[in-house]
């Protein structure tokens, strides 16, 4: 009698463990839903595959990195000019584009080889915390303006979504604090709903289930001159972003399971998405933020947020009814989850007691207004810092200043080195 009530109790503990983490991974997925459809609604390719490769490239970044690191795989935005560039060029035959994407993301395996064969401890010994904390800043700053440009849509929502959250955040307890972002991104939906912000015909309009448009690459040799050399340019966003998880979760990502499996995982995330129609992937700072503020790091979470995507690219209703959530609730949210990966650079320097020397006070400021002033530069004024690969693809924003940091503080501080 007594092994059958602990058995039942057991069986109901899993259940309830299981049905958070449905409801956690639910919440991931939202955070991923909008950027992750965006760049396909810019470029022109199926929406549908893009959700369902970004669910399958998380699941093989996952396997590469033997589950350890809890992040997902969504449309990378760094793309989607020399995408452009090609559909131009190709009249419009995005298979072309595909091919490049393919040949980029083996590049990312071929970096990953060679990382493997000579050691990830060189490459942090080039990453001191002056170096790697104002990158995260300059990440978590730079994605701030895109959660602003969504709020303008309608600042009073987008302020309401925000206040709900912020006030689950720093009040609720246990598992209702984790839900802040899924809690508010719903009232924030309903409240647009009753003033007539949303407009539901597309859900009334979408099929149930429909196959995702899939299709295969083309390869040309000017494609992939094109695209490519952006490789060189992701490489240190990749490398800033799968910091900054480390960051948030207290885990050293690039030692274990090491810079190189992260990099395959990316890789060969972006060649199959690319093989099946999909957008290059990569690792998503809204999801990371999410992490931060739910202090749940969890990667089977993440997976299962990667299940659902991959069954997004067949049910159309879902899909339709996610696309309809108001820009300006989804940028309530996004100013928060951005917000909360600028603070990790922060805490970064804090933390690992960063000495305010002259030598870190030059490399840490260079940084900063390399990685947030080549922006508004190039904006305002149209001259682009950075260095340039071909005709469409520079070295700039984050990744340049991240050159430019490490090349700084190995001159600087050569002697500590």
């Amino acid at each position: 009698m007594t092994e059958n009530v602990l058995r039942e109790a057991r069986t109901q503990v899993k259940l309830l463990n299981n049905s958070k983490k449905v409801v956690l991974a639910l919440q991931h997925l939202i955070a991923m839903f909008g950027a992750t459809v965006l760049v396909p609604m810019i470029t022109g390719l199926d929406v549908s595959v893009a959700l369902f490769s970004a669910g399958v490239g998380t699941l093989i970044f996952h396997l590469c990195t033997y589950g350890k690191v809890p992040v997902f795989l969504g449309s990378s935005f760094a793309f989607i000019p020399v995408i452009l560039k090609v559909k131009e060029l190709y009249n419009g035959d995005l298979a072309y584009a595909q091919g490049g994407i393919v040949v980029a993301g083996l590049l990312y395996v071929v970096i990953s080889l060679v990382i493997k064969k000579f050691g990830v401890e060189r490459i942090q010994r080039y990453l001191p915390s002056q170096v790697i904390g104002p990158m995260i800043i300059v990440i978590g700053f730079n994605l701030i303006p895109t959660a602003i440009d969504m709020a303008s849509s309608n600042y009073i929502i987008a302020a309401i979504t925000l206040g709900i959250a912020l006030i689950i955040n720093f009040k609720g307890k246990g598992f209702i604090k984790q839900l802040s972002i899924l809690i508010a991104v719903v009232a924030g939906y309903l409240i647009s709903l009753g003033a007539g912000l949303v407009d539901t015909s597309a859900i009334a309009e979408a099929p149930i289930l429909s196959m995702p448009n899939f299709s295969f690459p083309k390869f040309d040799i000017g494609a992939i001159a094109i695209i490519a050399p952006v490789v060189l340019a992701v490489f240190m966003e990749h490398l800033g972003d799968i910091t900054t998880n480390g960051q948030v979760v207290g885990k050293n990502f690039i030692e274990d399971p090491g810079l190189n499996r992260t990099l395959l995982g990316d890789g060969l995330a972006t060649t199959v998405a690319a093989l099946i129609g999909g957008p290059a992937n990569t690792t998503y700072g809204e999801n990371t933020g999410v992490l931060a503020i739910t202090k749940n790091y969890d990667p089977s979470i993440l997976r299962l947020t990667a299940v659902f995507a991959v069954a997004l690219g067949f049910i159309s209703k879902v899909g339709s009814a996610l696309t309809t959530i108001p820009t300006s609730v989804m940028g309530g949210i996004s100013l928060m989850l951005f917000s909360m990966i600028a603070l990790v650079g922060f805490k970064t320097i804090k933390t690992n007691n960063v000495e305010f020397n002259w030598k870190n006070i030059i490399i840490m400021g260079i940084i900063l207004v390399i990685g947030l002033g080549s922006g508004i530069i190039e904006s305002k004024f149209g001259i682009t810092i950075g260095i340039p690969i071909n005709e469409t693809v520079n070295i700039s924003g984050l990744s340049f200043a991240a050159i430019v940091g490490v090349v700084l503080n190995l001159i600087l501080n050569r002697k500590e080195k």
